[in-house]
């Protein structure tokens, strides 16, 4: 029997606009483009030029960390253009896609049949490696360093998320076969929400015999894989841990040991408020949105496009491109024409609040069009016990961000910031009456870290 695990902290956001079980047919308008930004902690190295040939696998960049780490093209087609920014930083390489694609063979495998080494080189020669992650930091991992344990989370749970168990139909054995693969490197752990259809789907394709599977029952962020990690084999300073929070990436794996070739096919949720038909749709990574976004939302007010969920999710445009772990792109309203009369005064119905100041608590599981709007300013950080009524670890969180704001490593060290990521901390985000960045202060708390102990 799988190990049942229940969380009592966390939060969930129940918001309008949730796509439909049903997908809609995308014709693609052939433009793609890769971005390093996707994969934190790699410092790229672009090793194709403008105008050259690539087939789909091809190499587009590699880690300059970790030089054998290369990232592969999703298509077929001509390197347009090598787009850069600030001091040149590689802000993508854009590829536009043949008509009649062509993928690199990296021949059929048997991952039963390899050892974990063998995986590995599998995984780096096609270019998925660095899709895997790891704890501590939260960056993409090195391959050189063993890990004591593999996490994979197929809940997902924030607002709006894509439901993986949509996604996983007639793609089972894929998703297997990568877990199998996984499983040849070290213990795994695969973390699951409570859908007895996915899990009895899960166990009789085997998955039991080649991962532990764990039971998560509680609200998000039980989703994530940080948070399953603290409450099944915590890590301690010194230990590394793979983590795959995206659970695409195993169905990446799966397809290249069945098939030979790189697919990073993927469903996607178009969802939110604003959008006047959420349902889903197969796309590859790194394609242009534009074509998806094109009359799916009215574009009478000022809306926020979001390449991921409410959450975690970046800002972009239609001119953007699906990032490489996103399942959803979330149109909502940008709230920059919202005019209310007397403000948090009025005891609204239509407004979500936690510290229930509005009346819409009364309400029940109603859902709420809530738009991008911090409703307030940065000001000093008070001690409510905030965070800790919506984060499920072990840790103290209002201590280890007063520690990284301080600046004092042994005190993070001694509060767990080994066992974070930025995203565990997205709803103690937007809880927080003092509106700060906790994401974005836990991030350069990691890369302090890590620069320190490199």
């Amino acid at each position: 029997m799988p190990n049942v695990i229940k969380l009592r902290k966390g939060l969930d956001i129940n918001l309008q606009g949730r796509a439909e079980e049903k997908k809609i047919q995308l014709k693609s308008n052939g433009k793609y483009a890769l971005m390093p930004d996707d994969f934190e902690g790699v410092t790229p190295k672009v090793v194709v030029r403008e105008g050259d040939k690539v087939k789909a696998g091809d190499a587009l960049f590699l880690n300059k960390q970790y030089p054998e780490v290369r990232f592969a093209s999703p298509v077929s087609g001509t390197v347009r253009e090598v787009v850069r920014g600030e001091r040149r930083k590689v802000l993508c390489i854009r590829v536009d896609a043949d008509a009649q694609q062509e993928f690199v063979d990296f021949g059929k495998r048997d991952p039963g049949s390899l050892s974990g080494e063998q995986v590995i080189n599998a995984l780096l020669e096609a270019g998925l490696f660095g899709y895997i992650c790891q704890l501590p930091y939260a960056v993409s991992t090195n391959p050189s360093v063993m890990p004591k344990a593999i996490f994979v989370s197929a809940l997902r749970d924030k607002p709006l998320a894509a439901d993986f168990q949509f996604e996983v139909k007639g793609q089972e054995q894929d998703f297997v076969t990568g877990l199998e693969a996984l499983s040849r490197i070290a213990k795994t752990h695969l973390g699951l929400g409570i859908q007895p259809d996915l899990q009895a789907e899960i166990r009789q394709l085997g998955a039991d015999h080649f991962a532990d599977i764990h039971i998560f029952d509680g609200k998000c962020p039980a989703g994530n894989v940080g948070v399953q990690v603290n409450h099944i084999d915590p890590v301690n300073k010194g230990e590394v841990v793979w983590t795959i929070g995206d659970p695409t990436v195993v169905l990446f794996i799966g397809r290249l040991f069945n098939t030979g070739r790189v697919d990073l096919r993927r469903t996607v949720a178009l969802c939110g408020s604003e959008v006047k038909s959420p349902a889903y749709v197969d796309m590859l990574v790194g394609e242009e949105l534009s074509t998806l976004l094109s009359n799916s939302y009215d574009a009478k007010h000022p809306v926020r496009i979001i390449n991921g969920n409410v959450l975690t999710g970046r800002p972009t445009t239609k001119d953007g491109f699906l990032g490489a772990h996103t399942s959803e792109i979330t149109v909502i309203p940008e709230g920059s024409d919202a005019d209310e009369l007397l403000g948090w005064i009025m005891p609204r119905l239509s407004q979500f609040s936690v510290s229930r100041s509005y009346f819409s608590w009364l309400m029940g599981k109603k859902q709420y069009a809530l738009d991008a709007r911090i409703k307030g300013g940065e000001r000093h950080m008070i001690m409510s016990g905030e965070y800790d009524r919506v984060l499920p670890m072990d840790i103290y969180g209002e201590y280890l961000i007063k520690a990284i704001i301080a600046g004092d490593i042994d005190r993070q060290e001694a509060l767990g910031i080994y066992e974070v990521s930025p995203e565990d901390f997205a709803l103690a985000e937007f809880v927080d009456s003092s509106k700060l960045e906790l994401q974005r202060i836990v991030r350069e708390g990691l890369n302090i870290l890590r620069k320190e102990n490199a």
